[in-house]
């Protein structure tokens, strides 16, 4: 939509706000001159919108009394979008505080369609059904994703009080790199000045923060600039896969990137390549927790490193069989007694 076509819409819906609208303010509004907005008026003449012209000291502009906007002009294809949107957005969880503004949002769009094309949306609304359920609590409320929204698009620092998953209540000032939808929750990646990792990180001292655990957004003075490399999706990601659960494991696992993250999605588990045996001569081997002295990998080449926290051990062992490749548990030891288990499970239905 050309910027001419935007503002002549912009000028149509102040305009639809009632009252009478002087040249100097629409222009003011609109960011043009008192020229152009006659221009837009004419373009607005020319699509049959009844647009007053009144004069005398306090004229200007208004729609004529009693016009009202025809029906939603969409195309069969433009409406279904839209409704199919709403429908996902409600069945993915990311929608704010309820269903209800999507059903009121689908509902008022009904109304103003051509009666044929809303019954057949009614229709698909009322029959359609998916299989993905949002979870549960999940959605923030809508000042605190348009608030950060709009504070991640001007580069402002922001304070929020946030709770995290101890129940613990803080506040902070922090600056929003970017906001991600992510299985059904959205999350914020952002810099907070007060933490420093010390580990030399450009990114170090970013976080990710769940909106439905924010009660508060309050935009600050100043600004900031985002890395140019910095890629929220990926922070999140990894920022997910690093959360401090029961169990830190490690693993070495000879296979390429694209086929474990088939197994281990990337908020699930951090990958990193290991040096080749060449690259390694001087480094220290790697030694696995419950065997003094450890197995040294002489043979590094394709093997990558691994590494995941989580709350339960026992659903990892059937991913590791389900990967088929060559891999070495650096720790917990407690994760190769179960390895061990379901292999001895697996060869006893194999021999029955």
């Amino acid at each position: 939509m050309t910027t001419t076509t935007t503002r002549v819409l912009a000028l149509l819906e102040i305009l639809q706000g009632g009252g009478i609208h002087t040249v100097p303010d629409l222009a003011a509004r609109l960011a043009v001159d008192e020229r152009t907005v006659r221009r837009y008026v004419g373009h607005l003449l020319d699509l049959d919108v009844p647009v007053d012209a009144i004069r005398g000291r306090y004229g200007g502009y208004r729609l004529a009394p009693g016009y009202r906007m025809p029906p939603l002009m969409l195309t069969d294809e433009e409406a279904l979008a839209v409704v199919l949107g709403l429908l996902a957005a409600q069945s993915a969880g990311l929608v704010t505080a309820s269903a209800a503004a999507s059903e009121s949002a689908a509902a008022k769009l009904r109304r103003v369609l051509p009666k044929p094309l809303a019954r057949r949306l009614a229709a698909l609304l009322e029959t359609a059904d998916v299989t993905a359920r949002p979870r549960p609590g999940a959605a923030p409320e809508t000042a605190v994703l348009l608030g950060l929204a709009e504070a991640t698009q001007q580069q402002r620092p922001v304070a929020l009080t946030y709770t995290d998953r101890k129940g613990r209540r803080t506040d902070r000032t922090v600056l929003p790199y970017g906001l991600v939808a992510h299985a059904g929750r959205w999350y914020l990646a952002a810099a907070d000045p007060a933490v420093d990792d010390g580990d030399g990180d450009p990114d170090g001292d970013v976080r990710t923060f769940r909106l439905d655990r924010i009660s508060a957004v309050h935009v600050q003075s100043g600004s900031f600039d985002v890395p140019a490399t910095f890629d929220p999706v990926a922070r999140v990601l990894s920022g997910l896969a690093r959360t401090p659960w029961a169990h830190e494991v490690s693993l070495r696992v000879r296979a390429g990137v694209p086929h474990i993250r088939r197994h281990l999605p990337a908020d699930l588990a951090t990958v990193s390549p290991l040096p080749t045996a060449a690259e390694s001569d001087d480094a220290e081997p790697t030694r696995r927790d419950g065997e003094p002295g450890g197995t040294p990998e002489t043979d590094r080449d394709g093997w990558v490193r691994v590494r995941m926290r989580v709350e339960q051990l026992d659903w990892i062992p059937p991913v590791l069989a389900a990967l088929d490749r060559p891999f070495v548990i650096e720790h917990p030891a407690e994760l190769r007694d179960l390895v061990r288990a379901l292999a001895r499970r697996l060869d006893a239905c194999a021999d029955r």
